[in-house]
């Protein structure tokens, strides 16, 4: 099986003003796609490396494999989780934010650090975790690092420099305030029933 881009579910510049159709164009077109190819070139090298029965450079094909993957992955959240008109926490997800974090605001103003805290490339996330049942927030590095297995993620936020630099320059914090106002909270919604109601 083949990765493959997923299409936007909007136009490039619906989530103007607080992303530019510009950026989402150039993080969508080429940051995500190189991801997709990236994967789909590692898959082809690690099968050669099995029909060679050489694995003298596997520890690196597996590697460019879990970045360039999980690059695709995170994107493809990404793109569903916002959406051009903003809404409100809804449904079940809106009533464990404010269980686990005391309230919307206190759970808004805790990611934000999260994300201003970001050293170099990486996402928050919103995540639930199975082992424990509950809702948490944390840093992912690069695309792939510091997520435990038993984490899944519920709300995505890049906040590599390709994200909004032409938008915001260095000012990492006004585009996570923007992001804020074009946030698919249905979607989100949808992804933590997904997760939250199974027994395992």
């Amino acid at each position: 099986m083949e990765y493959k881009l997923p299409e936007l579910p909007y136009d490039y510049s619906a989530l103007e003003p607080y992303i530019s159709g510009f950026i989402m164009e150039l993080h969508h077109d080429k940051h995500h796609n190189a991801y997709v190819s990236g994967a789909n070139q590692s898959l082809e090298q690690i099968s050669e490396a099995r029909q060679k029965d050489d694995f003298s450079k596997i520890n690196q094909l597996s590697k460019n494999y879990a970045f360039n993957f999980a690059g695709h992955v995170n994107h493809s959240v990404f793109w569903d989780n916002m959406a051009p008109t903003g809404q409100e926490p809804i449904g079940e997800l809106a009533e464990a934010i404010k269980d686990q974090f005391g309230s919307i605001e206190i759970f808004k103003k805790q990611f934000s650090a999260v994300a201003a805290g970001v050293q170099g490339s990486g996402w928050a996330v919103l995540v639930w975790d199975s082992y424990a049942k509950k809702l948490n927030i944390v840093q992912l590095f690069d695309h792939q690092a510091n997520l435990a297995l038993s984490l899944t993620p519920i709300l995505l936020l890049d906040v590599w420099e390709h994200a909004y630099y032409l938008d915001y320059k260095n000012v990492r914090g006004d585009y996570i305030s923007a992001w804020w106002n074009i946030i698919n909270w249905q979607d989100a919604n949808q992804r933590f029933a997904a997760v939250a109601s199974k027994k395992s």
